[in-house]
């Protein structure tokens, strides 16, 4: 599997010819690059403008699914959606998100969406499967860098990979990694580029940080 960052919480998966579009953004409203790339399916968290601009991943041919829970089989893959909330008042503030959990290669990948609050117990039960995680970190609209570290403790994935956070550009009102790098106790790696290339018997035994740079 291919895991390719556009910046703050899009994502690329390429997978046995499928590609997979998390999240997508339109750059400008944020103030930065975008990554305008057809992909054959496209899903989506919740309906905020900095998650939700399917038209710049999606084409004729593309699968769209927006903010949808339970399982689902779509392009072959078994994907597992969860309802999560944007804040710690319950959706009160800023609605809800979903987490998806996707198959992909026998392992699990994890998007976060805008998670915006501490995990129940039932939540992390289901969680706890993920070898993969896309984690949010920036705070002020999600859960911020020490609540992020401490739910990576508690799901103790294989990689975790920090989004949605400031990036050299971007308007939005969110704290950089370092914030988030000066407190983990884990192996961290830097990478030069925007991809990461994962195999399930190449995953590491213990939890590691992977930061992507964003493309520029």
């Amino acid at each position: 599997m291919l895991i390719r960052w556009c910046g703050h919480s899009y994502f690329i998966l390429e997978t046995s010819g499928i590609k997979i579009a998390l999240d997508p953004h339109d750059g400008g409203s944020l103030g930065i690059d975008t990554c305008r790339e057809e992909s054959d399916l496209v899903l989506v968290t919740h309906n905020h403008y900095d998650h939700n601009a399917i038209e710049i991943a999606s084409g004729a041919g593309s699968i769209v699914t927006k903010w949808r829970d339970g399982v689902m089989n779509v392009k072959g893959l078994n994907i597992k959606g969860i309802r999560l909330y944007h804040d710690k008042a319950r959706g009160a503030l800023r609605g809800e998100t979903i987490a998806y959990m996707i198959k992909v290669e026998d392992m699990i990948i994890t998007h976060l969406g805008d998670l915006g609050h501490t995990l129940e117990e039932r939540e992390v039960e289901e969680l706890s499967q993920t070898d993969i995680i896309l984690i949010p970190i920036g705070g002020v609209y999600t859960i911020n860098y020490q609540e992020a570290w401490d739910i990576i403790k508690t799901i103790k994935p294989k990689i975790a990979i920090p989004m949605h956070y400031w990036i050299p550009g971007s308007i939005a009102p969110l704290d950089p990694i370092d914030k988030f790098l000066n407190i983990i106790k884990t192996q961290k790696i830097r990478l030069e580029d925007n991809k990461l290339e994962v195999h399930k018997e190449t995953l590491p035994q213990k939890t590691t940080i992977i930061i992507l740079p964003f493309p520029h």
